[in-house]
C-alpha cells in the first residue's frame, strides 16, 4: 500500500472509532488522533515519506516488527509501546485497520470506565 493511500485509509479508520478526534498541536504537517484528550494515533512525513503511527502491545509489536519490514520502533515515541508503519510495503489494508483499532482500544481501556465511549473488551466483536 502506497504511503498517502495507507494514510488516508488509517484516518478513515480513525474517523469510525467513537469519541476519536483529529487535532494539530505540532502544525498542519502533523495528524494527531486522539480519544478523550489521549493519543492513539499520529500521522506526518518523514523525510518525505508518510508515515503513521500507533500504540501496540509490546509482545505484539515485536512480532510486527519481524514480520513487517515496513513496521518498525515509533518515530519519537517510546519504542517499546508504539509502532510506526511506512507505506510501500505489503501490508494489507485490513491491517493496517486492525493496528488503529488496537491503537485506539489500548488508550481506551487506560480511561476511567465513566469516560469510555466503548467497552474496550467487546467493542467490535460480533455476537
Amino acid at each position: 500500500m502506497e504511503g498517502e493511500t495507507m494514510q488516508r485509509r488509517a484516518a478513515l479508520r480513525a474517523d469510525e472509532l467513537p469519541g476519536a478526534a483529529l487535532e494539530h498541536p505540532f502544525g498542519p504537517d502533523f495528524d494527531v488522533f486522539k480519544v478523550c484528550g489521549k493519543v492513539f494515533m499520529l500521522m506526518s512525513d518523514l523525510r518525505g515519506t508518510p508515515i503513521v503511527t500507533v500504540k501496540s502491545a509490546p509482545a505484539d509489536a515485536n512480532v510486527l516488527r519481524e514480520a513487517y519490514p515496513e513496521i518498525t520502533p515509533g518515530y519519537h515515541m517510546n519504542k517499546r509501546h508504539w509502532i510506526t508503519v511506512t507505506g510501500g510495503g505489503a501490508l494489507a489494508p485490513e491491517l493496517l485497520d486492525d493496528l488503529v483499532t488496537e491503537s485506539y482500544l489500548l488508550v481506551v481501556e487506560t480511561l476511567p470506565r465513566r469516560l469510555r465511549p466503548v467497552d474496550p473488551a467487546t467493542f467490535g466483536r460480533r455476537a
